[in-house]
Parts: C-alpha cells; structure tokens; sequence
C-alpha cells in the first residue's frame, strides 16, 4: 500500500476520534487538572527517569486535595430547616422542580 493510503486511514481514525469526542461519546478532556502551569510537561520527564519524585509530588497532590470532614453526631440539622409539618418549610419530603 502506499505511503497515501496510510496518510487517509490515520487521518480517518483522527475524524472518528474527534467526531465522537464532539458528540460527547467519549471525553476527552482531563478533568484532574486545575488551572495554572506548573510541572505540566516536565512530570512526564520525572515519571520516566525520577520515579521516586514522581510518586512524591503524586501522594503531596493527593494530600492537599482532601474531601471535606464527615458530620457527627449532634451537629444539628446542616442547613435543613427544622420546622413542623404544619408549618412553611421542612415536612419530611423534599421537592425539586427544574423549569
């Protein structure tokens, strides 16, 4: 086959790819990272020829980005307002409406 011929199967791939991404099949974006620059495309270097630094920066990353603390018990209500039924608030059932 010619040079051409795999020129247009590689560029066909790419359509599809990028076809199916704007369709929302697939996504491709990379939703871990947050905005700025940094060590962007100098981590792949570090992967590669620094392992130790990697995992490093890796497990620091993972410990800035913790979730936030579980309630415990006696806390109160957290935002639920604590009415009764025969009043205007909280009746024990919550109701979403999207317009």
């Amino acid at each position: 086959m010619e040079w051409w011929g795999w020129a247009l199967i590689a560029l066909g791939a790419l359509a599809l790819v990028a076809l199916a991404h704007r369709l929302g099949w697939i996504d491709l974006s990379d939703k871990s990272r947050r905005g700025g620059g940094g060590p962007g495309v100098l981590g792949i270097g570090d992967e590669v020829f620094h392992p130790t630094r990697h995992e490093a920066q890796v497990e620091l990353d993972r410990q800035t980005s913790l979730p936030a603390p579980a309630p415990v018990p006696g806390d109160g209500p957290l935002g639920i307002v604590n009415a009764p039924a025969d009043e205007h608030g909280y009746a024990g059932r919550l109701r979403i409406q999207v317009d």
